[in-house]
């Protein structure tokens, strides 16, 4: 379909491709990773003609219909979103345009011989209209747009009025309509919440069309493509299956590579000591200018490029109170929209909390609420003691200073710590050598972003809130924060479209949707498998989190009443009474031991199980696979019995503990 064939592309100074050869053929789904600034956008850009190699050619199937969504868009007017959706190109507006016209001219009431040339050419425009898919089109349309996010009532508005996010999502749905041959797509998933993501990702993987797609999210990855071509160093390299068997194949490549390294090193080492015990010797003069231009002609092998490891530890976070902060009752709304109304919500420490939901619901309010960056209009806002704040976002990206240095700014939270342990900070956030003397002002989004996560966990908070911090970041970033986060001692409320992060990172997920928010253990992939489904229509929801029964330091004027005085009205309990409650609890833990250790025993099966599911796939996505329809026949058969394990495990599972969830809650209640 479009070949690059040996193309050079240079900026300034800069290779950014040095020779570079690569094929998309019919069906291919190629996904393009690499360091920001590797050449990733500008292969993109020369697939669609946009950008000229300096050297080498391109070629194009004929009558390619390219599909291109590009990293940023021009500002769009004068078109409604579904009108924007429905502009899938100039072919089919010249048809529907003609059999307008033909429509006008039979009602015209022409001669015969006309009228019958006229009504040839309208089943003629007909047809051709029906197979660009025209009569359907508003409706295909209103649900790709819905499947991006957009309600019946955003249909409407002028695209003008559109955020970027939003914006990009009207031109992903134009594109997705148009049906081109080949889909071009350079991050698609910065602006989309987790559900539009899904419903693309699906979308993807079941388009017949070829895909080039550019991203970060390392799921999607997964999902969508079944070939990655890593940009490096002006090189690219091609590896056949999904991202996570990238991963495996390019360390096996670097590993070559290195030993490849080794053992021109070892022949170097050979030639140079023959040339110096021989120099001196005329009967060995040829010998001698013979390894010498050997050397010469040597092409220089180099050592791959490591991907390094966090190594440096976080400072010690004070430890909190149990209850770090706290809503009662809360009623915020935006000018007469309400958005919550007599919230009640608790984070505790050590939680490690995701807030999800769609976008509009109120995650970031949420966010903004419990961090204390917005006021409730009635209820109150509670603070734990010795609960130290961090707080990421778009207005911490502005509020860097942007006459500093990266060292300075970093240093401005470091106290009295040395430089060079300041240096080996930044040099984990991959800021090395002369970068860390870059001024501010110059760094790309990505840049700022990692300078802020450096700063915010130099300077010790114990509850940190980041909304969307993967936004800008390329994998190797992404993977930073990943590593950053895990290592981090405190508390964490986290809003993100990335599962990897959240799967990595989290212990718990709050969903928004309607002005509730409903707690759930567990990581993405725990509340997507066994809890989602409870928040269907008519399904009850679990029980809200109990507000804490210690009183905690209100954000409100001295004098007004604590949150828990109706509690210590009713006076200090008897011992009866605490003797009584102790006989509950021991009786409920003897009845709840054996069905925990089923439930250990059922979640260890499960981990077992699951591994042996995601080696099959793993080995069902090497090519040499599908190319053997014996060896594909079998593992087909393997996959499905392991699944079918994994399927009724995960139903085990969810039943224990959805029955030990309502004896808790029961008790809880009692």
């Amino acid at each position: 379909m479009i070949t690059l064939h040996q193309v050079h592309k240079f900026y300034g100074r800069q290779d950014v491709l040095k020779g570079v050869t690569l094929h998309v053929g019919p069906g291919e789904r190629v996904g393009l990773v690499g360091p920001n600034g590797a050449g990733k956008s500008t292969i993109l850009g020369m697939m669609m003609g946009q950008v000229e190699p300096d050297k080498g050619e391109i070629f194009r199937a004929k009558s390619l219909r390219l599909g291109y969504l590009p990293q940023d868009l021009l500002t769009l007017a004068g078109q409604t979103v579904l009108e924007l959706a429905m502009d899938t190109g100039d072919r089919l507006s010249e048809v529907e345009a003609e059999l307008w016209e033909v429509h006008q001219e039979l009602a015209a009431n022409p001669a015969p011989d006309k009228a019958d040339v006229l009504l040839a050419r309208q089943g003629q425009l007909q047809s051709m209209f029906e197979g660009l898919g025209g009569y359907d089109l508003e409706a295909r349309a209103g649900k790709v747009l819905s499947g991006l996010g957009f309600s019946q009532d955003q249909l409407g508005r002028d695209v003008s009025t559109l955020s970027g996010g939003w914006l990009m999502r009207a031109a992903l749905a134009r594109i997705l309509l148009s049906s081109p041959d080949l889909i071009l797509l350079d991050e698609p998933t910065n602006h989309l919440d987790i559900e539009s993501l899904l419903w693309l990702e699906n979308h993807l993987a079941s388009n017949p069309a070829s895909l080039v797609l550019v991203s970060h999210d390392r799921v999607f990855l997964d999902k969508v493509v079944n070939r990655i071509v890593e940009v490096e160093d002006g090189q690219v390299y091609t590896y056949g299956g999904n991202y996570s068997h990238y991963l495996e194949q390019r360390e096996l490549r670097r590993e070559a590579q290195r030993a490849a390294y080794e053992n021109q090193q070892d022949r170097v080492r050979e030639i140079k000591n023959f040339i110096e015990r021989n120099r001196s010797r005329k009967d060995r003069a040829k010998q001698v200018q013979a390894r010498l231009k050997m050397l010469e002609n040597m092409e220089k092998l180099t050592l791959p490029d490591q991907d390094e490891a966090m190594h440096f530890e976080l400072p010690e976070v004070d430890r909190s109170a149990k209850v770090v902060v706290e809503l009662n009752g809360v009623d915020y709304a935006y000018e007469d929209k309400p958005v919550y109304k007599g919230l009640d919500f608790n984070v505790q420490r050590g939680d490690r909390l995701a807030l999800l939901g769609r976008n509009g619901a109120g995650k970031s309010t949420l966010l903004k609420l419990l961090s204390g960056q917005l006021r409730p209009r009635r209820g109150r806002w509670l603070v734990g003691g010795r609960v130290k704040l961090g707080i990421f976002s778009q207005h911490a990206l502005q509020d860097l200073n942007p006459d500093n240095d990266v060292l300075s700014e970093l240093s401005s939270v470091a106290g009295l710590m040395a430089i060079s342990r300041l240096r080996s900070v930044l040099g984990c956030f991959l800021f090395r050598g002369d970068e860390v003397f870059k001024k501010v002002r110059v760094l790309s989004g990505g840049e700022r972003s990692r300078l802020v996560l450096a700063k915010l966990l130099l300077s010790g908070p114990n509850v940190l809130f980041l909304d969307e911090p993967t936004n800008h970041l390329d994998i190797q970033s992404r993977q930073v924060l990943e590593e950053s986060l895990k290592k981090y001692q405190g508390t964490i409320v986290l809003i993100s479209h990335d599962r990897h992060l959240i799967n990595a990172v989290c212990n718990k997920v709050a969903y928004v949707e309607g002005g509730q928010v409903t707690l759930f253990p567990g990581n993405y992939d725990d509340f997507h498998r066994l809890w989602k489904h409870r928040l269907a229509p008519g399904q009850p929801a679990p029980a809200k989190p109990q507000a804490p029964t210690a009183a905690l330091p209100s954000s409100e004027p001295a004098g007004q009443p604590s949150a828990d005085n109706g509690a210590r009205a009713s006076g200090p309990k008897t011992a009866a009474q605490k003797r009584a409650e102790a006989e509950a609890r021991n009786a409920l833990y003897k009845k709840l031991k054996p069905m925990k250790r089923e439930l250990e025993k059922v979640e260890n099966q499960l981990a077992e199980a699951t591994g042996e599911l995601e080696a099959l796939v793993e080995r069902m996505a090497d090519p040499a696979s599908y190319a053997d329809p014996a060896r594909w026949s079998e593992l087909s058969q393997a996959h499905d019995k392991a699944k079918a394990k994994v399927d009724k495990l995960s139903a085990r599972w969810e039943d224990l503990a959805l029955k030990l969830e309502e004896m808790e809650a029961a008790q809880a209640s009692a």
